[in-house]
């Protein structure tokens, strides 16, 4: 496990602009509300390149930006970052419910899971897990497993 402490959203922003270029995958992000999942998410897209707004799916589970440069001559085989907000689904039996296993099954894809303890059963065993905790107001630890 990797930890890291930052001080500051603009700080946590830069640690995940970094680690975009290390972490592909499946990325499950865990941590209270207001941890800075989001804040984490907005940092990790700036360093793939996405300039698209990056707000939570909250209300819609889930939105999809797509990688720039990443186009080839089929649409399919463009590169994807999902973002998904597990925070308002109450029970998970199934990925499938969520619509997500298809995106799982291709690998040019980055799934960022907000909230992903709650399908924590469901997910398959490789794939990396970010806590971040709240140490104060400006202050983050973040943890890295997998």
């Amino acid at each position: 496990m990797t930890t890291y402490i930052t001080s500051s959203p603009e700080e946590t922003r830069a640690l995940a602009k970094k680690l975009s270029q290390e972490i592909r995958g499946i990325i499950a992000l865990g941590g209270e509300l207001g941890a800075g999942k989001t804040t984490f998410t907005q940092g990790f897209a700036e360093g793939l390149g996405i300039t698209d707004k990056i707000i939570s799916p909250t209300f819609v589970l889930i939105r999809q930006h797509p990688i720039p440069n990443s186009k080839n001559v089929l649409p399919t085989c463009r590169r994807v970052l999902y973002h998904i907000d597990l925070y308002r689904l109450e029970e998970i039996k199934n990925i499938k419910d969520l619509g997500i296993d298809e995106m799982m099954q291709n690998p040019k894809n980055i799934i960022l899971i907000e909230w992903a303890e709650k399908a924590k059963k469901l997910l398959p065993k490789n794939i990396t897990w970010i806590k971040l905790e709240v140490i104060d107001k400006n202050t983050r630890r973040i943890k890295i497993r997998g």
